[in-house]
């Protein structure tokens, strides 16, 4: 069975598994052609970029190897976990990232708008501390850091294990002298003040919650669940904020789906709305004056 066939033919299994209501994409692929040729790939040990129509310039894979690809296949609509935690790595913005069960998935939308440089306009000229809030595996304050050559990240989270998995990732990069981490519920060990906070909070709704893909549930709550409107970390965040940014700093914030839920929650909010990939209504920017003189209330 030649590359481009194998490839092709866990294409199908995984499609018609998704057909079926038995799988679920969204962390890193968002259909089945995408993850079959990641996981084929990757197992095989190939480079993910491989041209795999031009067989004239790969070796076909052996019955062995075929054999091996086609379990692994089925294991993964067995199993239900994301492609990511089976292969240990994922990406944004072309950067390579490692993961575990440990840590969600890295994939938020704030990685785009740090990029494109769509957030340079409101920061300072002279910034130079960025907080990373549920920093997870550590992926935006990295591409902060590799963003801005002269900034210093802190990344906060309240899971040891998701921190543990942030430092595998700033030792990967070479940002250990940039890039720290801390054990913190909310802002309660954020020292000092920022020019910018990012934060891909805890957002989804309790009746979303209960909805997810079995992929979704395979990562873990304290990361994705938001209580009963999916506001009530951005609630005590946004109360705290102030007081950890300069007068010039401002906050970049995803809450995925949740806009209704969001501008119920905070109706006075002068909110700027950020484009993304996935629309203009799933990440936005706040500044301190904002967030102060709406008179958040947790």
């Amino acid at each position: 069975m030649t590359l481009s066939a194998l490839i092709a033919q866990s294409a199908h299994q995984l499609d018609a598994a998704h057909t079926a209501g038995k799988l679920s994409f969204g962390h890193g692929t968002t259909h089945a052609a995408d993850e079959a040729a990641w996981l084929v790939l990757w197992k095989l040990g190939l480079p993910l970029d491989t041209d795999v129509s031009d067989e004239a310039h790969h070796t076909s894979p052996s019955a062995e190897q075929v054999a091996h690809v086609q379990a692994f296949i089925a294991h993964r609509i067995a199993s239900r976990k994301p492609a990511a935690y089976l292969t240990q790595e994922a990406w944004l913005q072309g950067v390579s990232f490692y993961i575990d069960e440990r840590a969600i998935v890295p994939r938020s939308l704030i990685a785009e708008v740090l990029a494109e440089g769509s957030i340079d306009p409101w920061l300072d000229p002279h910034t130079s501390r960025v907080l990373d809030l549920c920093t997870g595996n550590g992926s935006l304050g990295i591409l902060a850091a590799l963003a801005y050559p002269d900034i210093t990240v802190l990344g906060l989270d309240l899971s040891k294990d998701a921190l543990a998995v942030a430092q595998i990732n700033i030792e990967r990069h070479g940002l250990a002298g940039r890039m720290t981490l801390a054990e913190s519920d909310g802002l309660a060990k954020a020292d000092g003040v920022f020019d910018l906070i990012l934060c891909n909070p805890p957002y989804v709704n309790a009746q979303s919650m209960s909805e997810l893909p079995a992929e979704f549930k395979a990562e873990p709550a304290l990361a994705l669940a938001g209580g009963q409107d999916g506001m009530d970390f951005i609630r005590h965040m946004l109360c705290d904020a102030p007081a950890h940014m300069r007068d010039n700093a401002v906050l970049v914030l995803e809450i995925g789906h949740e806009r209704d839920h969001f501008e119920a929650a905070f109706p006075n909010l002068d909110v700027i709305w950020l484009s993304t990939s996935a629309g203009d209504d799933q990440v936005l920017l706040l500044t301190r004056q904002a967030i102060t003189e709406s008179a958040v209330t947790p």
